[in-house]
C-alpha cells in the first residue's frame, strides 16, 4: 500500500477547495491512502513526517513530470509539501527527495492542494487500470 500525506502549511481552505480535496482523497483507489495535515507553521514539518518517507517539496522551480513519470513516484511512502504564501524555506526544498512544480504560473494555495490531490488520485487510478486518464 502506498501511504501518501499532503502537508499543507496554510490557513484554512475555503470550503469549495476542502470539498474537492476531501472528494479526491475519498475516491483513491484500493490500496492508495491519502492522508491530509494541515501546518500552522512549517517548523512543525520535521515531527509531523512518519519515518521512512520521502520528502516531495512543491515549489514553482521544481521539477514537471508526466502523469506517467508522477505515477511512478506511488511506488513507496512519500509525503508531498506545500508551503504558505512565500513558499518552503530552502531548507525543506534542500532536504526533499525530490521538487516538484504543479505549473509555471503561480497558483493560488487552494488550488494547488486541489490539483495536488487530483494528479495523486489521477496517478493512483492510472497505476490500477482505471479508464480516469485517458492520453
Amino acid at each position: 500500500m502506498a501511504r501518501l500525506q499532503v502537508l499543507a502549511v496554510a490557513a484554512r481552505l475555503p470550503a469549495w477547495a476542502e470539498q474537492a480535496c476531501a472528494e479526491y482523497a475519498r475516491r483513491m483507489p484500493k490500496g492508495y491512502e491519502v492522508e491530509r495535515v494541515a501546518l500552522k507553521d512549517e517548523r512543525r514539518l520535521a515531527a509531523t513526517l512518519p519515518k521512512n518517507v520521502r520528502l516531495i517539496a512543491l515549489d514553482e522551480r521544481g521539477r514537471e513530470f508526466t502523469t506517467a513519470q508522477f505515477a511512478k513516484l506511488l511506488d513507496v511512502s512519500n509525503a508531498f509539501v506545500i508551503g504558505g504564501a512565500d513558499g518552503l524555506s530552502e531548507g525543506t526544498k534542500r532536504d526533499a527527495a525530490i521538487t516538484l512544480r504543479l505549473s509555471a504560473m503561480t497558483l493560488p494555495h487552494a488550488l494547488a492542494q486541489v490539483l495536488l490531490l487530483e494528479q495523486l488520485y489521477r496517478a493512483a487510478t492510472f497505476l490500477t487500470g482505471h479508464p480516469y486518464h485517458r492520453a
